[in-house]
């Protein structure tokens, strides 16, 4: 087998491209958090704590240099990362949690019994036909 052609096997595979829908509506799932977070969760936030911009605490490291941007350490953007991070994973844990509830359900339903075998009908027959002497 050609190595085009196994890639190509590989890549129409009906789980490759339930995989590849999943990662770009998972990016654009995580675009809209981190809007949600750093538009509307942090300023509301910031101002309970006393007026802060999460996106602008940052710590300076180093010398100051005349003419030269000064090295810093944004901790703010790290703590919205965090956020955002928790109300993913959040979704995620409850959106998995849904799925196996569904899961636990389908597997309870009782399933009909499966068919006599020849064997055990012909054992009825010569049990019925034994009484009926």
């Amino acid at each position: 087998m050609s190595i085009v052609k196994e890639f190509k096997e590989f890549a129409v595979k009906g789980n490759m491209i339930d995989m590849a829908v999943g990662i770009i509506i998972g990016a654009a799932f995580g675009k809209l958090v981190s809007s949600l977070v750093s538009d509307v969760i942090m300023p509301p936030l910031g101002m309970v704590i006393g007026g802060v911009n999460f996106s602008d605490l940052k710590f300076t490291i180093g010398t100051r240099i005349p003419g030269v941007e000064p090295a810093t350490i944004n901790y703010g953007a790290f703590i919205q990362a965090v956020v955002d991070f928790l109300i993913v994973a959040w979704a995620i844990f409850m959106m998995v949690k849904a799925i196996n509830r569904l899961k636990r359900k389908e597997e309870v339903a009782p399933t009909a019994p499966p068919p006599p075998t020849k064997d055990q009908v012909l054992l009825t027959e010569i049990r019925d036909l034994l009484k009926s002497r």
